[in-house]
């Protein structure tokens, strides 16, 4: 199984963009996917599968931390 954490889209040039994990920033094809700057999106193996709401994707990212402490 995989998780996949939200980040956010901080660039976009051609078909890839610039995706912000709390200071870690990585590339990713934006494939078909319609996504802007600002954007909260799943990344899996280099591709965008999707854009989250921003309520959901910080709800997550909060969770992620939660789960972090605990260990």
């Amino acid at each position: 199984m995989c998780v996949a954490a939200p980040g956010r889209v901080t660039d976009i040039v051609n078909n890839t963009c610039t995706v912000d994990y709390d200071g870690n920033k990585i590339n990713a094809d934006k494939g078909i996917v319609d996504v802007k700057i600002g954007d909260y999106v799943l990344v899996h193996a280099g591709l965008i599968i999707q854009v989250l709401p921003e309520d959901e994707a910080r709800y997550m990212n909060e969770l992620f931390k939660e789960l972090g402490e605990l260990e």
